[in-house]
């Protein structure tokens, strides 16, 4: 990737890391209305998540399982009254769909596929606040964390919920499509830089947010992929539960995804080989970039569990590094923008 000072790449990342915005555009995710009388007594059935508590104007993760316990599909739900949005990737997007459309015809259960119908919008960054202000005026200045607003835009409706895919403050708009052009003229009017999918890549790595498709699939059991907040350890019932709690009560699972921090910024591979100092397997790489703000490769990584310590040396193809805690950059989300790996790594002070 080219991050010189002039480059488009540059520009996009230190929009989001550097105290201003970002605009991801995430149309590209699947979006499902599900609503009836019955909607929540199904849906507890199916996800991870507990959907009685899910009030009104609020929001939570969850997941898709199959009765090994294994992930499905990775998903948001948020509870608009009178139904509810299902948004997920979009390689999941037919998977959800087809185990939501299959209880159609067992109640008062309507699934509706509005994929074409609505676009998303994020926008992240220190500066988020100040471009939603922009636009929208004071309605989003006190909007909490797991809430889920509504408000009129042009001829429709929008809903907003506060979400990062960067470790920075973010927002994600969920708009008519019809209106999801003069919406994104109005947020870059304000001030955000439009952010392409390769340094979306990048801050999403840094975030340590893993991806459908890419870190976990239909062979990745829930509990490897740091979704405890997708999981609710008090509901009844649900779909390859019996294997969620059987591993919870073991105490951990035998590998879990974690991060890599090498000493070197060559590019890895999906799959490549991870190696103990004595030279022993122990896991396989997922995802990888070269990071701007470290300045060194980092890497979401699937490693045994006896060598997830932070701290532990590993080795990859031509390069040393150590296992680090995700995410790697701790961004405004987290009241803060340090690094994670500063501490075990020796990154320099004014690396923020």
């Amino acid at each position: 990737m080219n991050y010189n000072e002039e480059s488009t790449c540059f520009a996009e990342y230190t929009a989001v890391r550097g105290g201003g915005a970002g605009l991801i555009d995430l149309s590209s995710r699947g979006r499902i209305i599900v609503s009836g009388s019955e909607a929540v007594m199904f849906l507890n059935g199916l996800i991870t998540n507990d959907m009685k508590t899910l009030a009104a104007d609020s929001w939570m993760p969850a997941a898709f399982l199959n009765v090994q316990g294994r992930l499905l599909a990775v998903i948001r739900v948020l509870n608009r009254n009178d139904r509810f949005l299902i948004d997920t990737e979009r390689v999941t997007h037919s998977t959800v769909l087809e185990l939501l459309s299959r209880f159609t015809l067992a109640g008062d259960f309507r699934v509706t596929d509005a994929t074409e119908e609505v676009a998303t919008l994020s926008v992240q960054g220190r500066g988020a606040a100040n471009i939603m202000r922009a636009v929208f005026g004071e309605m989003t200045a006190n909007l909490e964390r797991g809430k889920v607003l509504t408000a009129p835009f042009g001829e429709s409706t929008l809903t907003i919920i506060c979400a990062t895919h960067t470790a920075e403050e973010g927002f994600d708009i969920f708009v008519d499509v019809n209106e999801a052009r003069q919406l994104r003229r109005a947020l870059t009017d304000a001030g955000a830089i439009v952010v392409g999918e390769e340094v979306s890549e990048t801050l999403r790595v840094e975030a340590g947010i893993p991806r459908y498709g890419i870190d976990m699939d239909e062979t990745t059991v829930l509990n490897e992929a740091n979704l405890d907040d997708a999981i609710s350890f008090t509901k009844g019932c649900y779909i390859g539960q019996e294997i969620v709690v059987r591993i919870m009560h073991r105490g951990h699972v035998a590998k879990k995804i974690t991060g890599l921090v090498f000493d070197g910024q060559t590019p890895l591979e999906n799959g490549t080989k991870i190696l103990s100092d004595n030279d022993q397997e122990i896991g396989r790489v997922t995802s990888s970039t070269i990071s701007l703000r470290l300045q060194r490769t980092i890497a979401l990584a699937y490693v045994k569990y006896d060598h997830l310590a932070p701290g532990t040396k590993i080795k990859v193809a031509d390069m040393t590094g150590v296992v680090a805690e995700l995410p790697f950059i701790r961004g405004s989300w987290y009241g803060g923008s340090s690094s994670r790996v500063e501490l075990i790594c020796g990154l320099p002070p004014d690396v923020r």
